[in-house]
C-alpha cells in the first residue's frame, strides 16, 4: 500500500486535483464491507494531513466495525452536478488502518481547526491507497485518469 505522501510524490498534479475535490465539500462517501460481504455507504469527512489520509468516526459505528473487520474501502468525493462539468470527480481506494495512538493527530487537528473531539469518543483510521481516480469533462468527452499502485497512471477518454 502507498501512503498519500508516496502517491503525491509520484503524481503531484493528480494528488492536488483529488485533494481539491475532497476539500470542496468536506463530506464524502465511504464504502465499506459488512460482515456478510455486502457493501455499506456512509458519510465521512476525510482529512489530508502530514502526507496521510485520515478519517475519524463515531466510536464503534458500523463503518468503523466494518473497517476493523475488513480494512478495504472506497472513498468518493461529493459530486455537485450530474454532468461534472464544474469541477470533476475523485475516488480513492485502498485499506484502512485502525489508529489507537490518537493524541498527536487530535492535537494537530485542533491546531488547524480549533476543534478537538475526546479521544475516547472517536475511532480513528489512516488510509493507505492502492487506486486513485480523477474524472473531468473536456469538450464532449469524459477523461478518466486512474492510478494503480505499482502500475502508474492510465488515461481513457470516453465520448
Amino acid at each position: 500500500m502507498a501512503t498519500w505522501a508516496e502517491f503525491t510524490a509520484e503524481q503531484p498534479e493528480m494528488a492536488a486535483f483529488v485533494e481539491s475535490r475532497f476539500a470542496a465539500d468536506r463530506h464524502a462517501l465511504l464504502a465499506t464491507l459488512r460482515k456478510d460481504g455486502s457493501p455499506r455507504i456512509s458519510g465521512v469527512e476525510p482529512d489530508f494531513t502530514r502526507g496521510e489520509v485520515w478519517a475519524g468516526m463515531m466510536l464503534n459505528s458500523l463503518k468503523s466495525k466494518d473497517l476493523r473487520r475488513d480494512p478495504r474501502f472506497a472513498l468518493h468525493c461529493m459530486t455537485t452536478t450530474a454532468s461534472m462539468t464544474e469541477a470533476g470527480d475523485a475516488k480513492i481506494s485502498g485499506t484502512a488502518e485502525f489508529w489507537t495512538d490518537k493524541e498527536t493527530y487530535l492535537d494537530e487537528l485542533f491546531e488547524r481547526t480549533e476543534w478537538r473531539p475526546k479521544p475516547e469518543e472517536i475511532d480513528l483510521f489512516r488510509f493507505d491507497v492502492t487506486e486513485v481516480v480523477q474524472l473531468v469533462v473536456e469538450g464532449d468527452g469524459m477523461v478518466v485518469l486512474s492510478w494503480h499502485e505499482g502500475r502508474g497512471t492510465h488515461r481513457v477518454v470516453k465520448k
